[in-house]
């Protein structure tokens, strides 16, 4: 495919779904009103980031009534100890896209920390993937919404610190979104490194490699592409699944803005929910090419990440 067919047919299947979407926005009609079309989204983007700009506006002057408050009691009273209380405004659209983001990047990494280790064992060890193949196919299929209730109760018992380093609401979503990535990694990282090269496998017997230099040597840089392939599926499942989670159990984030936002029933929930879910996608589909990304700069086989 040429540069230009790469610029013009992806500008032609964006300008045909537009079209269609415009179209059929206009014929659905709801109770809150007409469906949001591309115009509807486009302003409420445009709302959103004013709504932004105005909450932090509303925070620098937070906090400089504060330094002014705590200026003039200084001067009339130089032993006085300055306290500055910290701005309990609400988060705006912007940052529940952060929130979620944080999130999802940090059960992520928990998850890639548990699994690629465990998923190399695994491919290297036919015992050990006999004694755990059960446990991974049961766990495999339950949906990790499944886990929250479960996940959240014992978070509640466990983490009772009176001043805890991390919010519980991120810890529960943090851990859902583990769950979630762990088994394709898993099954992904052990089909790698069992499919690789015999021949490989005994120019590293010959020259009697370590198991860890084994390990480092041959083993990881031939699985990379199949690692890459679980860690792809792993974050695009996990995105998807702490949106979900975050509407259910309320935690913060842009699934609990989607939520609070159809709750709130006003005429422009629906194009603020609209917004909301191209947000996701987009940030979806940019979590996939940074992934790709990176597969391209760590893989040998460049034709693995392709797409």
């Amino acid at each position: 495919m040429t540069r230009l067919q790469a610029i013009v047919l992806p500008t032609v299947g964006v300008a045909c779904f537009l079209i269609i979407w415009s179209l059929a926005a206009n014929a659905i009609d709801t109770s809150l009103g007409k469906f949001p079309g591309p115009k509807a989204v486009g302003t409420q983007i445009v709302n959103l980031y004013q709504e932004h700009v105005a909450e932090r506006e509303k925070e620098a002057a937070f906090y400089q009534r504060q330094e002014v408050r705590n200026a003039k009691r200084l001067a009339k009273d130089p032993s006085y100890q300055p306290k500055i209380r910290a701005y309990t405004g609400k988060e705006t659209f912007i940052d529940q896209i952060g929130t979620s983001l944080v999130t999802v990047l940090s059960g992520f990494i928990v998850a890639a920390i548990i699994a690629i280790p465990l998923g190399i064992a695994v491919g290297l060890s036919k015992a050990l993937n006999t004694a755990i193949n059960p446990i991974i196919q049961i766990f495999k299929p339950v949906s990790p919404l499944a886990w929250l209730p479960l996940v959240t109760m014992v978070v509640s018992a466990v983490y009772v610190s009176p001043e805890p380093l991390l919010a519980k609401s991120f810890v529960n979503s943090m851990i859902t979104v583990t769950l979630c990535c762990i088994w394709p990694m898993v099954i992904n990282t052990s089909v790698g490194v069992a499919a690789i090269n015999q021949d490989w496998v005994n120019v590293s017997r010959v020259l009697r490699l370590p198991s860890l230099v084994h390990v480092q040597k041959i083993v990881l840089p031939a699985s990379i592409p199949a690692i890459f392939t679980g860690m792809r599926l792993s974050l695009g499942i996990a995105w998807m699944v702490l949106i979900a989670a975050e509407m259910l159990a309320q935690n913060p984030g842009l699934g609990k803005f989607v939520w609070d936002e159809f709750q709130n029933g006003s005429s422009q929930s629906l194009s603020r929910i609209m917004t909301a879910v191209f947000v996701i996608g987009f940030i979806g589909f940019l979590l996939d090419r940074g992934m790709l990304q990176l597969q391209r700069i760590l893989s040998w086989d460049k034709d693995s990440a392709k797409r």
